[in-house]
This record gives C-alpha cells, sequence and structure tokens, in this order.
C-alpha cells in the first residue's frame, strides 16, 4: 500500500522561514538559538525516531574533547534557558557537577542533555524522511519533500513543506576501507566500525583474537576498554594504526586557537588549494588521541607487567591493510604493509573493530534538485560563502546553509562541537538581517596572516599590523 499524503500543519500557501534537514547536535544547535526569535518560523525534519548521538561510543567514562562550555548555546549566548548549566540545574545536579569539578564532561552526560533540549524544543519532527529538495521558480519558494516514518521505519505518509531558506546538518557515515567493505554485512566474523562497538561489546570480549584498526580517539577508547576486560597475559589484541604514531592530540592553548571564529575566517579567505593542503596536513589538530586517554592506556599496559612478564598487546602505527579476507568463515586475515620498513606479513584475526573515522555525508542525492543551480569548485565540491551557505545561480534568491560540510572551505573547526553555536549564530544573523546574536570580535591572540581579513567585525581598539615588507628595503 502506498503511503497516504500528509496533511500540512498549516496552509501550504504560508511558506516556513526555515526548514532545517537532519537533528544532530549543530541543527539542534541553530533549533536552540532559533526558538526565542519570534520573528523567524521554522522546522526541523530528521529520519531517526529521536535524537541519537554516537550510541556505539558512549563507553564508560569516555569524555568530550571539548570543555562544557562548549554546549549547544553558551558560546552565543550564556544566559540561554538551553544550556548544559540549566540542564544540570533541571536535573538538580548543579551542586554534584559544581565539586565534581570536571570541565569535560562525559560523552553519554553530553547525549542526555541533547536528548533533554530535544524533547522539549518545539518544531523537531522525529521519524521525518526529507526525500527530495527542489526550486520553485513560479512560487519562488524551496520545495521540500518528506515522507513520515512509523515506529518500524516505514513509509507512513508523504508531505510537502514550502520555505523562503533551508539548513543542512545530515552529519557524517561512518567510513569503511575499500579493502574491508566485502567483510562488513558478511555473516561470521564480526567485522565492525567502532560506531556500533557497544552494540557488539559482548561478542568482543569473547573473541579468541581482536583487531582494532585506526589511531584516532575512537580507536584508542575501544583499545582500551577491551584492554581493561580482558585476562591478563592473554589479552589477544592488536592495535593498528596508519599514522604514523600513536600521536597525541594538539592540545595547546594556542594550537587551540585553530578552533576560532578568527582562524575560520582566516581559512576561507585562502585560495582553494592552500586549503587543501593545510587540511590534510592538520590531522593532528581533530584526529589524534586524547592525552589522558593515551596515559590510561599506558597506565593499564605498565600495570600488567607488575608481576613479570607483557601483556599479549601489540600496538604497531605506520600499517596499512592492503587486503583482506575470510579463512574457513571463522577468522580474518589482514594483509598488512609496512610504511617505513617496506614490509609486508599477514595477521589472523577473530575480530575487527574499524575505528577508522567518518566522513561528511555527501549531498548529491538530497540536493539533485538544485544542481543546475549550484556553483562548484574545481573538485566539484559546492561552494559555500563565509556565512555558510551554498553558492548559488542569481536567480535563486533562497538560501542554502550548511553545518558540518564545510571542511573544505572552513578549516578543522566544521566539524568541532566548540564552534557550533558560532555558527549557529552566524547563520541565524545572516537569516533575520539582524543582530540577534552579536559575535565576537576577536577571538584569538594569533594574527594568522600578514593583512588584516575584511570579514573581522572593526575592534573596538586599534591592532597594530605588520607592514609588508618590500624586495630591496
Amino acid at each position: 500500500m502506498s503511503p497516504t499524503p500528509l496533511p500540512p500543519p498549516h496552509e501550504p500557501d504560508a511558506p516556513r522561514d526555515l526548514v532545517g534537514i537532519g537533528i544532530g547536535p549543530f541543527n539542534l544547535s541553530l533549533a536552540a538559538l532559533a526558538h526565542p526569535l519570534p520573528e523567524l518560523d521554522s522546522v526541523f525534519y530528521e529520519q531517526r525516531p529521536g535524537f541519537d548521538w554516537h550510541p556505539g561510543l558512549l563507553i564508560d567514562g569516555a569524555t568530550l574533547q571539548v570543555p562544557f562550555l562548549a554546549d549547544l548555546v553558551t558560546l552565543a549566548d550564556p544566559a540561554s534557558p538551553w544550556s548544559f548549566l540549566n540542564y544540570l540545574k533541571d536535573r538538580d545536579r548543579l551542586f554534584p557537577f559544581y565539586f565534581a569539578e570536571r570541565f569535560h564532561m562525559q560523552r553519554a552526560e553530553y547525549d542526555a542533555y541533547c536528548r533533554w533540549v530535544a524533547g522539549r524544543l518545539p518544531g523537531l519532527h522525529f521519524g521525518h524522511q526529507v526525500d527530495a529538495v527542489r526550486w520553485n521558480p513560479e512560487r519562488i519558494l524551496f520545495e521540500v519533500d518528506f515522507t513520515q516514518l512509523d515506529s518500524e521505519g516505514e513509509a507512513e505518509a508523504l508531505g510537502r513543506t514550502y520555505t523562503r531558506n533551508i539548513v543542512l546538518g545530515v552529519g557524517t557515515a561512518p567510513h569503511i576501507p575499500e579493502p574491508l567493505k566485502p567483510l562488513v554485512d558478511a555473516p561470521g566474523v564480526p567485522v565492525i566500525h567502532a560506531a556500533d562497538y557497544l552494540a557488539h561489546r559482548e561478542r568482543f570480549l569473547t573473541a579468541e583474537h581482536i583487531t582494532v584498526i585506526g589511531a584516532g580517539q575512537s580507536g584508542a577508547e575501544v583499545f582500551l576498554d577491551l584492554l581493561r576486560n580482558r585476562p591478563a597475559g592473554r589479552e589477544k589484541i592488536h592495535w593498528l594504526a596508519r599514522t604514523e604514531a600513536f600521536a597525541p592530540m594538539e592540545y595547546s592553548k594556542l594550537g587551540l586557537e585553530h578552533f576560532t571564529p578568527d582562524y575560520t575566517r582566516y581559512f576561507h579567505a585562502l585560495t582553494e588549494p592552500v586549503r587543501d593542503r593545510l587540511v590534510a596536513a592538520q590531522w593532528q589538530l581533530h584526529k589524534g588521541i586524547d592525552a589522558d586517554t593515551i596515559a590510561a592506556i599506558h597506565d593499564e599496559l605498565y600495570r600488567r607487567t607488575l608481576h613479570g612478564g607483557w601483556p599479549d598487546a601489540v600496538l604497531t602505527p605506520a600499517v596499512t591493510v592492503r587486503t583482506a579476507g575470510r579463512v574457513a568463515t571463522t577468522k580474518v586475515e589482514l594483509h598488512l604493509e609496512h610504511g617505513q620498513q617496506g614490509a609486508r606479513t599477514r595477521l589472523t584475526t577473530d575480530a575487527v573493530v574499524l575505528a577508522t573515522g567518518y566522513r561528511e555525508r555527501p549531498l548529491g542525492q538530497i540536493l539533485a534538485g538544485l544542481d543546475p543551480y549550484l556553483h562548484r569548485d574545481s573538485a566539484e565540491r559546492p561552494r559555500i560563502d563565509d556565512q555558510f551557505r551554498l553558492a548559488l545561480d542569481p536567480s535563486v534568491p533562497g538560501r542554502v546553509y550548511v553545518q558540518n560540510a564545510e571542511l573544505h572551505t572552513h578549516g578543522v573547526g566544521a566539524p568541532d562541537l566548540g564552534l557550533a553555536a558560532w555558527r549557529s549564530a552566524t547563520i541565524l544573523n545572516s537569516l533575520t538581517g539582524k543582530d540577534p546574536y552579536p559575535l565576537p570580535r576577536r577571538t584569538a591572540f594569533t594574527t594568522f596572516g600578514l593583512e588584516p581579513q575584511s570579514q573581522v567585525p572593526p575592534a573596538r581598539h586599534t591592532v597594530q599590523t605588520l607592514t609588508p615588507l618590500v624586495d630591496g628595503r
């Protein structure tokens, strides 16, 4: 039976000011900051039945890598009722948090906080799958077609919303390396992405030998959890990394200034080739391991040497998986190559966790109806301006904003929770044409270029700038 049309929530001729597609932390931040703006009529759609933030990685004790001030709203509006501190007050946990003296909240607590916000904000529609976005030149509006899903995820009804503007917050998807894709969906030996770790944790703990691939924060947390729960002397864990070392994330105070609006504006003004080179080179700013996690791993390994002997755990960086296959349906054989030695070997294992990161979900399918209007760069990626808007043909006056899809234009801060509130405020200021959320004039002690960027608002005090050198002077 085909789905029946869904009655619109209001008259079709009354378009929305904004339709949000996806409800992850970034669009939830936007919805929270949009809530007190009466002039903005917004609605947000999400395919999942409820808010769900990396459930497979909510490992006991795992913390965010940003301070609790990097919640949904505080860095744009510290007085917002949707702040993490107000969540604690509502749950009667403010004094326990105060005495805990924790600057970084646990991941499970961040998830619970976001669920608290999502359960109270109006205008959030879970169980709604957006199918298509089109520009209607006659009505000078965007058309957003969606399917309402039942509790089983099956199509229940169809609907359409008209809107003047759109914001895409469809997030990222787990990345599976090509050599291992055939193994992930096949039955038998468990080969999973770390995003599904907790759902399979008990099965992994009973495996004879386990291999973890990937040296980012997720890989470190999975390795540590497995290590802590395997018998001493019989751990039988391999941890493999493509990077040259199990490297700590850059967490110096000046290094963290790469996650400021100042650096984002500087990065956006660079040329496309320079931006691409920088993103590749700055992996340690956002793909390294928290120093506390590295210390905890070493402490656990050291503890297991106290009575003599070494733990049966192998940690090897600079290794890539060339190919992989099943052995007698009960094991996996990994063909490895060491980048520095040029040596090759084989590793037979009973279970594999792929902590191989995430990739931006491609926007091509959902924006197929807008493709004729999109402006792209030399790599066929969407061009995105300094206000997080897709560059569209002048014949389309409507605006399409993006969240966490602008790594190539805005730099390493794109997926960082610490810039969520600032980006949301930037988008809302652009949408309203007003200044409901005054943006900071300066956010970093570092001056990233020799020439001041025109995007930076004028400072209240005169800031000395360097004079460009001229040959021969």
